[in-house]
């Protein structure tokens, strides 16, 4: 049972159990397009993740589907790593200055970016979109400090598995590919979540 990423060849494993990362792109895009009619926009990304294509492609589609202007100016890989992510920020703030918008296919990610932000004095004045919703992100959006995050839920996904462990091991019917919904985090949001703990 492979839990929270995909294989080429499917036939390799029993049971995939991911979260819906194409959805977890596109509810931080309808955000973006609920604060903003035109924005200048990085994406960090992870080369070596599926999951990573299937969040920035639901965040790019939402957006080019909305008719507002919305550039992406760069995609830059960084292994989802947060160091990595603080350089290739820094460089690209170097490169674009106009940059207002960063989406960042992890929390590792985005927290390397926000550093980079950060140190040059542009935190406050752009809007950082992550997926994840780990308790450190959420303290990050109760302080104003991140714009919003598509959480995931390890606990749910770590239940499903077990359900799917015990179908198949009694003999019973049971799902090969299972989607898990992800929740949109926002400042709005953070009385009803808390910042304590995964969804």
């Amino acid at each position: 049972i492979l839990i929270d990423s995909k294989m080429d060849d499917p036939e390799l494993v029993t049971c995939t159990i991911t979260s819906n990362n194409y959805g977890a792109g596109l509810l931080d895009a309808r955000h973006l397009i609920s604060q903003t009619k035109s924005a200048n926009i990085v994406l960090l990304s992870n080369s070596d993740s599926f999951s990573s294509w299937d969040r920035l492609s639901g965040f790019c589609q939402t957006l080019s589907r909305s008719g507002n202007d919305y550039r992406i100016l760069e995609l830059r890989d960084c292994g989802g790593q947060l160091d990595r992510a603080m350089h290739a920020m820094d460089q690209l703030l170097e490169n674009f200055p106009q940059i207002d918008v960063v989406m960042a296919v992890n929390e590792q990610a985005a927290l390397g970016a926000m550093a980079a932000l950060e140190e040059r004095g542009r935190l406050a004045s752009t809007l950082v979109y992550s997926v994840d919703g780990s308790p450190d992100a959420k303290a990050l959006i109760a302080e104003g400090l991140m714009t919003a995050t598509s959480a995931q839920s390890p606990l749910r996904i770590g239940r499903m598995a077990a359900e799917v462990v015990y179908e198949i091991l009694e003999g019973k019917p049971y799902l090969t590919n299972i989607v898990v919904p992800v929740t949109q985090v926002t400042e709005e949001d953070i009385p009803r979540y808390g910042t304590e703990g995964w969804q």
